[in-house]
């Protein structure tokens, strides 16, 4: 039995992305919640995921006796275990252009994603705009990020950015969801594609979770440091 460790589905984009994946891929898995409570090497957060993950955080998948950590490591091992699945394109390129763009989502991006961290229940437009209006790494990141999609909608034709649901389409789920949050404006064509992202069925049953926490957070900077 496939288990995954989660915190916080308004917060945590990073449990977002291996959740969405499995979900959509239709693997079975049972979800540990660990609810989070701060990122003092004392809090009870930290405890819970001890014995499980050495750094203390989420995602974690445990499979069979081993445990898997970090999202990127999470997504390339759960396509090894279900090759039937395809959670990357099958061409020899575009396998390799998605997980580049994954591991240039997972180091990369910082400004958007640390001006705009996961809010799922909100809405900030006010917020999006100060970051756009003041903040030049912000402006330039969501440019960034525009050209990427449009280029991978035009070359793979859609309606996912490599053509089929991939990893890259879950990895990016949260990012669609900052954009959401901030009202950050885009182009037609990466609107469409962000709505078709959160009309996929793994995407609304993570939203739908999210925003019946009742578990809301006021700190400054939710999740954005998990990997």
């Amino acid at each position: 039995m496939v288990q995954l460790y989660i915190a916080n589905k308004n917060y945590s984009s990073w449990s977002m992305r291996p959740w969405v994946l499995l979900r959509q891929a239709g693997i079975d898995f049972e979800e540990v919640f660990v609810r989070f409570d701060s990122f003092a090497p004392d809090s009870q957060f930290k405890a819970a995921l001890k014995g499980i993950n050495p750094a203390g955080k989420v995602p974690v998948l445990v499979h069979d006796g081993l445990a898997v950590w970090d999202s990127l490591a999470i997504a390339e091992y759960v396509a090894e275990q279900f090759p039937e699945k395809k959670l990357w394109p099958t061409d020899r390129a575009a396998r390799a252009r998605a997980r580049s763009v994954c591991a240039d989502m997972h180091s990369g991006f910082v400004g958007l994603r640390s001006a705009c961290p996961m809010n799922i229940e909100a809405q900030l437009p006010d917020i999006g705009a100060l970051a756009l209006r003041d903040k030049p790494a912000v402006r330039a990141d969501l440019d960034r990020l525009c050209n990427l999609w449009s280029g991978l909608l035009r070359e793979h034709g859609g309606p996912m950015l490599f053509g089929d649901f991939s990893v890259a389409d879950a990895y990016f789920a949260p990012v669609v969801m900052r954009l959401n949050t901030y009202a950050l404006p885009v182009p037609a064509d990466v609107r469409a594609y962000m709505d078709r992202v959160c009309a996929l069925p793994s995407v609304k049953a993570w939203t739908i979770g999210a925003l019946a926490e009742q578990d809301f957070i006021d700190f400054e900077e939710p999740f954005r440091l998990h990997r």
